[in-house]
């Protein structure tokens, strides 16, 4: 069974890391945009017409854009480790803490988006904005280790 799989995961290389890639540019918009939106709903009164609008754009980001691609960024991520074999290489742990650090930052995120719908406003809007370079710092980390793999 191990050796049919292996099999269909060679023969499906190049569209698993295709098809990853292109979910993680998908999850990584979504990293970058949520804060950005959150600045905005900041700035509109809690009980404007606004305010709906900006917790159903938060609610829709994360429900059609961010969970799916990152569940498929993750899946197609972690087939591609398993078939070339990665698991056991530093730079693999390193990228892999990375990843694990944006999950935990979108989770972060998400809990965010609920106290923002519930009209708390915990972070000033430079703070938001300040936040919002924590996925820029983890990609740059993410394509050294991928590409460079300096160890």
């Amino acid at each position: 069974m191990i050796d049919l799989v292996n099999w269909v995961l060679g023969v499906t290389y190049l569209w698993l890391k295709a098809g990853h890639v292109i979910f993680v540019i998908f999850w990584m918009a979504g990293l970058f945009m949520l804060p950005r939106v959150f600045v905005y709903h900041q700035e509109s009164a809690p009980e404007s017409p606004d305010n709906a609008l900006w917790i159903a754009r938060e609610q829709r980001l994360l429900k059609i854009i961010m969970w799916p691609s990152m569940a498929v960024s993750w899946v197609l991520g972690l087939l591609i480790a398993w078939q070339m074999g990665y698991f056991g290489q530093s730079w693999f742990h390193v990228k892999l803490s990375a990843v694990l650090a944006l999950s935990a930052y979108q989770f972060w995120l998400a809990g965010y988006a609920q106290a923002l719908a519930r009209g708390e406003r915990r972070w000033s809007g430079k703070m938001l904005r300040i936040v919002n370079e924590v996925p820029g710092l983890a990609a740059a980390v993410i394509v050294i280790m991928v590409i460079v793999r300096p160890f």
